[in-house]
């Protein structure tokens, strides 16, 4: 699979900068989940800011840290931190992480998100395996005229699997990707709940679908943070994010590890 030879030039600054040739699995950390890279064995890691070629993120809660390790004994890299379409950046720099994981060749993929929950049976601090997402009509992949299908259920499957035997339980469901910067309105939140969708977020889609296009096999988890405009009487903020990840970051950690080593 070609890729665009900027990120064959950024592979070959992280591997003279300590980096592997190679490694396990890719991991994209979204907001509020940067915790995860305290659990990787041997870490080491270089800011974005510091990678030729590397655009920057802007987000609270994105650290901006490419990191690399061991996880069950798995050679990883982690992105503490994503590119958002909404911050200027276009299509084709949101999916480097995944280009740049397939440069490394990965064998899997595990992409994260904070999310806010349209489905009323969801609770804030839930985790939710994504097994399709939904565009509203939009264009989220930066391929031009080139067709291709994605199906996320087998993986969604096992990943589901693989919860119930660590004893974890975990939703699953659609995600909807929004291009934000602002939240959804109560009126399109009510439309979107009536078409079956469960969550909304502002990232990840883009990633899955040029995983799926590059045949890069990917997981995907939602996390939710917060109620989506008009579930509940109050205010949506982003401070909410941090607050829901604190209190799962322990169980993110151990299906992540597990995702690592089983999947």
């Amino acid at each position: 699979m070609e890729l665009p030879d900027k990120i064959y030039q950024i592979k070959s600054y992280l591997v003279d900068n300590e980096f592997p040739e190679d490694v396990e699995a890719a991991v994209i950390l979204g907001s509020g989940l940067g915790d995860f890279s305290t659990t990787i064995d041997e870490p080491f890691s270089i800011p974005y800011n510091q990678i030729p070629g590397f655009p920057h993120t802007t987000v609270v809660g994105h650290s901006g840290e490419l990191f690399t390790g061991t996880v069950k004994g798995h050679r990883i890299i982690a992105f503490s931190g994503r590119f958002h379409h909404y911050e200027g950046h276009p299509l084709s720099t949101t999916v480097l992480p995944v280009h740049l994981a397939k440069a490394f060749n990965a064998k899997k993929l595990i992409v994260s998100n904070a999310a806010g929950a349209i489905n009323t049976r969801f609770n804030v601090g839930d985790l939710m395996v994504i097994d399709d997402i939904f565009r509203v009509f939009q264009k989220i992949s930066p391929i031009e005229d080139q067709p291709f299908r994605y199906n996320l259920e087998p993986i969604a499957d096992k990943v589901r699997a693989i919860a119930s035997q660590i004893g974890m339980e975990v939703q699953r469901g659609t995600y909807l990707f929004s291009k934000g910067p602002n939240y959804e309105s109560k009126a399109e939140i009510r439309a979107f709940r009536m078409m079956g969708v469960d969550v909304v977020g502002m990232s990840t889609a883009p990633e899955l679908i040029e995983a799926s296009r590059i045949n890069l096999p990917a997981a995907a988890i939602s996390l939710v943070t917060n109620m989506a405009a008009g579930v509940l009487k109050q205010k949506l903020d982003h401070s909410e994010v941090k607050a829901a990840a604190e209190s799962r970051k322990e169980d993110f950690a151990k299906l992540v590890n597990e995702l690592i080593d089983r999947l």
